[in-house]
């Protein structure tokens, strides 16, 4: 069985869909996302980023939230497409 290779949920562009496979943060960051609806095997959809890049604004468990690079650059999962 091949596994897919493992990508950042920010590298994700807007209009694509992620499911989360793992968070590679400690402490009340990782209880934080957790709460919010970042788990594993979850399905977020990227959409929009700020004119600067950063925050971006995910889609997840139905709610709208935003999340720094800093945060979102230590999720991991594949894209799963468009939506």
């Amino acid at each position: 069985m091949t596994q897919a290779k493992l990508e950042r949920l920010c590298d994700a562009q807007p209009g694509e869909r992620f499911r989360i496979t793992k968070i590679n943060i400690e402490g009340t960051m990782k209880r934080r996302l957790l709460d919010l609806g970042f788990v594993p095997g979850c399905e977020v959809t990227v959409l929009q980023k700020s004119p600067l890049g950063d925050p971006t604004a995910y889609r997840v468990s139905h709610t709208t939230i935003a999340l720094r690079k800093e945060e979102s650059s230590n999720i991991y999962g594949e894209r799963i497409g468009n939506e």
